[in-house]
């Protein structure tokens, strides 16, 4: 890649971070997808924006499909390739858009494995069954994880990024800061509230350094996304038969079993942080799916 090619991705970039407000999982995937297009363009011997043509374009992913990229990774980066050449068009930096007429195929939408309301109630009493056991905060702390992953449906992201500023003890509610930074407030249930209770009371036992994060890890810093995953994934591995899901797989299960409850999909889309209600309806394809399996095992006329 040109140097003239690597400063303008890395514009693109601040763009996508600063204007647009992306997740920096988001803009490090784009940042990824972008580089290995502009790579295989200086291959093909096209160093010039100006010269990029549609064919090319589909010709780079035809390789990456070629080379075993998944139908969702070209998906994705299709779409990086789109939104580049898009602000390169509307910045002055190319008088034409080889993108204009890239289609891609819709992907299916996957219905999200998720968890049924016995074994999230079998994982919550396991882990407070661990937690009376363990003689240190770090079991109170699990406890108070789960129950708000659980509890809220928030993004594990969101989950490491509280502080305790953004706790409303009179309200019982979170202040989360989701994609693009917006931010909301999701109510959280009584026995959540407990937990987190019960965690910020032994929380200084564990602080290394002055933070002001809710969740502290083993080292006493703000808790990393990686160690939660790992802390969700040994509690359902306590429960038969429940599948291995990390804390993406309770904020799934929140949603479904919000629905199946009766909560409206527009009051489930707020709590989740979807932008489009339609992020939220997959969540409906679940219950029905239930609803169709039980029918089917019980109705005589299935």
């Amino acid at each position: 890649m040109s140097p003239a090619a690597s400063a303008l991705l890395e514009e693109w970039v601040r763009h996508l971070e600063v204007e647009r407000g992306l997740s920096s999982n988001t803009v490090r995937g784009y940042r990824n997808d972008l580089r290995a297009m502009l790579e295989h363009l200086h291959g093909v011997g096209v160093d010039d924006l100006q010269q990029v043509r549609l064919p090319m374009v589909r010709g780079w992913l035809a390789r990456e499909q070629s080379a075993g990229a998944s139908r969702r990774t070209v998906h994705r980066r299709a779409a990086a390739a789109r939104g580049f050449f898009a602000w390169c068009r509307r910045t002055g930096i190319i008088d034409h858009d080889p993108t204009a007429g890239l289609q891609t195929p819709k992907l299916p939408r996957r219905l999200p494995e998720t968890i049924s309301t016995g074994d999230a109630i079998e994982m919550l009493d396991a882990a407070l069954a661990a937690a009376a056991e363990d003689e240190g905060p770090g079991g109170r702390r699990d406890v108070a994880i789960l129950e708000v992953l659980y509890g809220a449906g928030i993004r594990v992201g969101e989950l490491t990024a509280l502080d305790l500023a953004d706790l409303d003890h009179d309200r019982r509610s979170l202040r989360v800061t989701g994609k693009g930074d917006k931010q909301r407030t999701v109510p959280l249930g009584a026995p959540a509230w407990r937990a987190l209770d019960a965690w910020l009371a032994v929380r200084g036992e564990l602080v290394a350094e002055t933070t002001d994060a809710v969740f502290i890890g083993d080292r006493g810093r703000r808790i990393d996304p990686r160690v939660v995953r790992r802390i969700v994934h040994r509690c359902l591995a306590a429960v038969p038969d429940a599948p291995d899901l990390g804390p993406h797989g309770l904020r799934h299960a929140m949603a479904t079993h919000l629905l199946e409850g009766g909560a409206d999909l527009r009051s489930v889309q707020e709590m989740l942080g979807h932008a489009s209600v339609a992020t939220t309806q997959i969540y409906t394809h679940v219950t029905t799916d239930r609803l169709r399996a039980a029918f089917n095992q019980a109705h005589p006329r299935a």
